[in-house]
């Protein structure tokens, strides 16, 4: 076979990725072991005890940046880690406060933004 004969019989293909607007993980930690926080490289003064990681991902990514904004003004909670890059949001403190940021971000992209988001998962 010749040059000419073996690039035909070459199958090129093409992939794409296209963000679609969802969040597609929001899941809350509940009291998560130290150890946890550490390897996260999370804020190490915290009543364990009392505390939750929240751990969202967002599409397109820079969507982080809002939901980011949404978390801090809406529960008292630390913002651990926020991606604009891979669209994920990491937050801390108390269970309670995680959760009603987490909420708040949910619905603020489902009713106001359109997105399609999942449900609120929590351990």
């Amino acid at each position: 076979m010749d040059n000419t004969e073996n690039n035909r019989e070459q199958l090129r293909i093409v992939q794409e990725s296209v963000c679609g607007k969802e969040i597609t993980l929001a899941h809350v930690i509940g009291g998560p072991l130290p150890i946890v926080y550490r390897k996260l490289g999370l804020n190490p003064e915290i009543d364990y005890g009392t505390s939750a990681i929240g751990v969202m991902n967002i599409t397109p990514p820079e969507s982080s940046v809002i939901a980011s904004d949404i978390a801090v003004k809406s529960g008292n909670v630390y913002l651990g880690f926020a991606d604009r890059f891979s669209g994920t949001l990491i937050i801390t403190g108390e269970l309670a406060e995680v959760e009603t940021s987490f909420r708040e971000i949910l619905r603020f992209f489902n009713e106001d933004l359109h997105y399609v988001v999942c449900p609120l998962t929590k351990r």
